[in-house]
Parts: C-alpha cells; sequence; structure tokens
C-alpha cells in the first residue's frame, strides 16, 4: 500500500511535513547517501591530484567531468541504484563504493581508477565527513536563516513596545513596572546570544583509517604524509581536521552543536510560556482569520496555539538533542555501532526545532498589545511605588525605610492618596518630595524604554 501523509508514523513526514521541507534534502536516506558519495568521489579526485600516488593517473578533464556529475546530478533514482546494491552487500558504505565503481565503467582512458575507490578508507571516514556536511549545512542554509527571522520579528515588536509600560511580575506577584519592549528585547539578547554560539561551532571530521592511525595507507605508502593529506582534505570540504581519533570522530563537536541548540531551544520555550501568561492576562490579543475556531464549544475563544504547539516541539527536539549530546561522544573501545541508529535521527530533532519555530512565528505574527488593559492593570497598583519610596528614603538617612513602607503597603489596598499622604509626611529635601509626588506606576519604569532601544 502507498504511504501517504495520512500514514507516517512521525507529524514530521505527516501532519508537519510542509514546514520542514527544507530539510529533506539534506538529512534523508536519499541525502546521507547523497553526501556520501560527495565524500567518497572528493577523495577519489584528491588521490588523482596528490603527486606522491603516482598509481593514480591525474584525471582527464573527460573524467572530471565525470565525476562531478555524478556528485552535482546525483538524484533519488541514483539513490535507489545504492539501496539496490545495498541488498546484496547488506553494507551502507560499500554500496556507495560499488555504485560509483558501476558509474565510471571500464573502458578505455579509465584505468586503474576504480581501484582507488574507497581507498585505505574505513566507511567512518566517509560517514563522519557525510555527517558533518549535513549538520554543517542545515545550520547555514535552514537552521540560522530561520532563527534570524524570529530574531528579527521580536526586535519588530520590542521596537514598537519600547515605551508601553507594564507590570512586572516576580514569583507571579506584581513587581517593579517595565515596558513590553524591554521584556522583548530581553528575549533577542538571549536568543542572539545562542545563534551565536550555535553558528561558531566548530564542525569536525576525520579521515585516518579502521583505527585512526593511518594503517592501511602507511602499509601501501609509507613514505607519504597521510596526516598532511588527510588534514588538507578535509578542510577541502569546509571542515575542521581532527587528526587524534580511533575508528570514529569522537563526537564531541556534535554534542557542543546539540547542547548549542538546546540552549537556544530553551529560551526560545521560555518566550512562549510568558507570551501565553500575557495572553492569559490580556495585555496581548491573537489577531484570528474569520474562518479560524478556537473551541469546539466555546466560540468567544481564541486560543495561544501557536505557543502551546511550540512548546511541545521544543520539549521534543530538546530530548533528542539532549539524548544525541550524551550518547554520541561515548563508543566501546575503539568504536561499536550505536551511535550509527542514533546519528540517522539528527533530521527528526532539527525538524521538531523548525516546526516550533513556524509556529512561533506565527504566533507572533498575529500578537497585538492591549494597551487599555494593561494600563488599567497598571494604573491600579501603586503598591508597586513602594520600593521608589524606601529607596529614596534611604538616601536622605530616614530610619527603617523598609519596614516602614511594609507596614504602609503589604497586605493592603494601596491608593494613590494613601501613599502621596505618607510622602508628604517625609522629612526629605522638597525637589525629592516632589520627584515622588509625580511619580505613577506608569511612569515607574527606570530605563526600561532606553534598554528595548539597546542596538543588538
Amino acid at each position: 500500500m502507498e504511504h501517504t501523509r495520512l500514514r507516517a508514523l512521525s507529524p514530521v513526514d505527516g501532519r508537519y511535513a510542509g514546514k520542514v521541507e527544507a530539510l529533506r534534502d539534506i538529512f534523508s536516506e536519499y541525502g546521507l547517501i547523497r553526501y556520501r558519495v560527495l565524500v567518497e568521489v572528493r577523495w577519489l579526485q584528491w588521490l588523482a591530484d596528490e603527486p606522491d600516488i603516482g598509481e593514480v593517473a591525474p584525471l582527464s578533464p573527460v573524467m572530471k567531468d565525470m565525476l562531478n556529475r555524478i556528485v552535482d546530478d546525483f538524484s533519488t533514482d541514483d539513490a535507489e541504484r545504492v539501496k539496490k546494491i545495498e541488498v546484496t552487500t547488506n553494507h551502507d558504505v560499500k554500496a556507495v563504493e560499488y555504485y560509483i565503481r558501476d558509474k565510471i565503467g571500464s573502458g578505455a582512458g579509465i584505468g586503474n581508477i576504480g581501484d582507488f575507490i574507497h581507498f585505505g578508507c574505513t566507511s567512518e571516514d566517509i560517514n563522519n565527513l557525510a555527517y558533518g556536511l549535513m549538520l554543517r549545512n542545515a545550520r547555514d542554509e535552514v537552521l540560522l536563516p530561520q532563527m534570524k527571522k524570529v530574531l528579527a520579528r521580536l526586535r519588530t515588536i520590542s521596537a514598537e513596545y519600547a515605551d508601553l509600560p507594564m507590570l512586572s511580575r516576580t514569583h507571579g506577584q506584581i513587581a517593579s513596572p517595565t515596558t513590553v519592549g524591554k521584556e522583548m528585547k530581553n528575549v533577542v539578547a538571549r536568543l542572539a546570544r545562542a545563534c551565536d554560539q550555535f553558528a561558531g561551532v566548530e564542525v569536525r571530521g576525520k579521515f585516518n583509517g579502521a583505527v585512526g592511525n593511518f594503517n592501511a595507507l602507511v602499509a601501501a605508502y609509507p613514505d607519504v604524509d597521510w596526516p598532511h593529506i588527510s588534514q588538507r582534505f578535509i578542510e577541502s570540504l569546509g571542515l575542521h581536521p581532527n587528526l587524534l581519533t580511533t575508528q570514529i570522530e569522537p563526537h564531541d563537536w556534535t554534542a557542543e552543536y546539540a547542547h548549542a541548540l538546546v540552549r537556544f531551544n530553551t529560551v526560545l520555550l521560555d518566550l512562549c510560556r510568558d507570551i501565553w501568561g500575557y495572553i492569559s492576562l490580556g495585555y496581548f490579543r491573537q489577531r484570528s482569520s474569520k474562518d479560524e475556531v478556537g473551541s469546539s464549544t466555546m466560540p468567544h475563544k481564541v486560543n495561544p496555539i501557536d505557543f502551546e504547539n511550540a512548546e511541545g516541539n521544543l520539549g521534543l527536539s530538546t530530548a533528542m538533542l539532549n539524548h544525541f549530546a550524551s550518547k554520541l561522544p561515548v563508543s566501546r573501545w575503539q568504536r561499536d555501532l550505536s551511535d550509527s541508529t542514533v546519528q540517522r535521527n539528527f533530521g527528526v530533532a532539527i525538524a521538531y526545532l523548525m516546526i516550533a519555530m513556524h509556529a512561533c512565528l506565527k504566533g507572533l505574527g498575529k500578537l497585538e498589545a492591549d494597551p487599555a488593559v494593561i494600563q488599567k492593570d497598571i494604573e491600579q497598583s501603586w503598591e508597586v511605588l513602594g520600593e521608589a519610596v524606601q529607596t529614596v528614603m534611604r538616601r536622605y538617612g530616614i530610619p527603617e525605610p523598609y519596614e516602614k513602607l511594609k507596614a504602609l503597603t503589604r497586605g493592603k489596598q494601596v491608593t494613590k492618596e494613601l501613599l502621596h499622604d505618607f510622602v508628604k509626611s517625609l522629612d526629605i529635601p522638597d525637589d525629592a518630595k516632589q520627584r515622588l509626588l509625580d511619580l505613577t506606576p506608569a511612569t515607574y519604569t527606570g530605563l526600561a524604554s532606553s534598554l528595548a532601544r539597546i542596538d543588538g
């Protein structure tokens, strides 16, 4: 029976398939085979260009073009051919080697180049570079651009509401006022730092044989500087060489990559929960389309489902990424195969993050602050000025300022009149007294407006 999105086991390939299309050619089985083919072909070309490997003749323009087309024109039909070969070999990387050998053929002008496909390699030499390229390209071409869209939207909201005062809440209780824009800018700063750290993760690769010692290569060519050749080859792919490994690249950089994404996920999840709360308070409205249904029974509802969707998918992504970070750097002796099946799920973890960012962007795009609700809330909260009054009292040496404001405000309905009568009774300079009398909860926002406008 043909598999459709309705029969997909994972919502990544079902309900949310359209939101992760950009990842499909990178992390699918097709994508993995394509990157393996790329590494194998580039290594063959590298050997042919290496003067110390005399048995491989320099490639003719025709052969160079043929090899480049194997990489550049690689299609799903080609991937199917590799999979058919794998049925016989029962080895996925060996199937790639045989596929390339078949593509090159054995006609005139081919020479012995087929003997140098996968020369001196272990499968992990091919796989670790393939996964490195996959994760690097996913980061640079898909994830970072989407992260920057989230940041751009938050910067717009922060600038729009830089001067809109609102009550803070610490421990869930009313606290000193801030502005909506300043609270958004806090998130911008955190997400921007997380993006920078993610972008800065060094993607590493190894190409040094069965247990990392260049054994077979040295046996064939004992006088060749294989570490130098390996280093330059890895760098030619845009990766950072790791010369000291076992059979596998130890995946420490992969853990760093995963942890960097977890930090981004955590900040974004924190934002989604806060926005959810502000919607609940009425601080934000959500624009809804005419035909959208918020509840199956309560017609008035417009639920914050985009932020709830983002929260759930961020949780899935983070759980998988944390597993990658703790599992992949651990291998029995020179290697075991438990990393292989885990690595095949990179795309799933990243897909959940992409789904979450799509949902978050959709939710942010529908948000509108409700100044009337925010203003009403803050105008009824004169008790927040207790902090300002007792701090001014400290400056001018009034004894027990905190205790006096605590007695005045705690457990009581603090009104403007109550607070002003207290301020008028204070033995402080007239200008300081007037500044306190001129202060309102809505103007007691410190430098929030200017902080919301800090570049970044």
